[in-house]
């Protein structure tokens, strides 16, 4: 009993609470099932979550059964919550009659709101008293196992929230492409990365004439704009390539090219992003055609760790990019 007792008390999941409660029932009520129950009103339908059988009466795991016409539902709707004869009692139950139950006793489980999770049960094919206290020790696991599920509905609940807290902690708002900060983690990882066969291809886009786009129609033109281009540069990617937004107009990808490739892939992924982002954009009734932005693209060296110099010299080579474009335009 004392190790039983240990169990519960360092349950961490409802199965490890609810595994051991069922066999201390088991001991003080003397009945030969005892099992723990799920209800979905919606469905109709009862399921038996975790059982434990001994002698004759074999309740399994698993079981699904019509809601109607249960033992637990006639035991709530009438508050009869112990019977030693089910078959006078609910002589219509089929499940009972299917399973040879002659003997019952259940306590619902409600959460925290008043939800009916389920119910606890113990149950005996023959007709059998019970001990005294049993039914307050039944009511009393119930709660236990009600306050387990709250706990556990609550730490999901926490879980979610911080999984939503860290992807927007990494997601630009704008565009919803990674920011920044992801962007530095992600360069960060890759250049920490042995890599013998392939090197890293950092892309440094600027929105050339966003400015004045921004200044003509507004900044929810903008915002649509900067949304709508960082969606295409997102369906320009490959499958070991990542866009982030690095801030305000500027872009930037990484991607990966086999040694002996290098140059050829670095042309491949210029002309990929310089044939997605340019072209026309329908912004919320606005149609804008643009020719597209100055896209600088260098080769990480080989030992390179040092994240900032590296974006430094793509920004250097999209600005001469951006010198070349605008003297073309002369």
């Amino acid at each position: 009993m004392g190790m039983l007792a240990s169990s519960v008390s360092q349950a961490r999941t409802l199965e490890d609470l609810t595994r051991p409660l069922l066999e201390l029932l088991q001991t003080v009520t003397g009945l030969d099932s005892t099992y723990l129950t799920t209800i979905d009103l919606d469905a109709g339908v009862q399921r038996i979550v975790y059982a434990r059988n001994t002698r004759e009466l074999d309740i399994p795991e698993g079981l699904a059964v019509p809601w109607e016409g249960t033992l637990c539902k006639r035991a709530l709707e009438e508050d009869r919550l112990y019977t030693d004869d089910v078959a006078e009692c609910w002589a219509d139950s089929a499940p009972a009659r299917e399973l040879g139950i002659s003997t019952y006793a259940s306590s619902p489980v409600r959460t925290e709101d008043g939800e009916l999770y389920g119910t606890l049960c113990a149950a005996s094919m023959d007709s059998l008293p019970l001990a005294e206290g049993s039914m307050q020790v039944l009511q009393m696991f119930s709660r236990l196992i009600a306050q387990q599920i709250d706990r556990e509905r609550l730490v999901s609940a926490l879980r979610r929230a911080n999984d939503s807290l860290a992807v927007s902690a990494l997601t630009d708002t704008t565009t919803r492409l990674p920011n920044r900060r992801a962007l530095m983690d992600q360069l960060r990882h890759r250049l920490s990365l042995e890599n013998a066969s392939h090197v890293l291809l950092v892309a440094f886009i600027d929105l050339d004439g966003f400015k004045a786009i921004n200044d003509k129609h507004g900044h929810e033109t903008g915002d649509r704009f900067l949304s709508a281009i960082g969606g295409r540069m997102q369906g320009a990617m490959r499958d070991m390539d990542f866009v982030a937004r690095h801030g305000g107009d500027e872009f930037v990808v990484l991607s990966e090219a086999p040694h002996g490739d290098a140059e050829a892939c670095l042309a491949s992924l210029r002309e990929r992003l310089e044939s997605a982002c340019s072209g026309r954009y329908n912004l919320g009734g606005l149609l804008l055609d643009y020719a597209g932005p100055s896209i600088g693209i260098v080769v990480a060296r080989p030992g390179e760790h040092e994240c900032e110099a590296l974006l430094a010299q793509a920004d250097a080579a999209m600005y001469e990019v951006k010198r070349a474009r605008r003297a073309a335009r002369v």
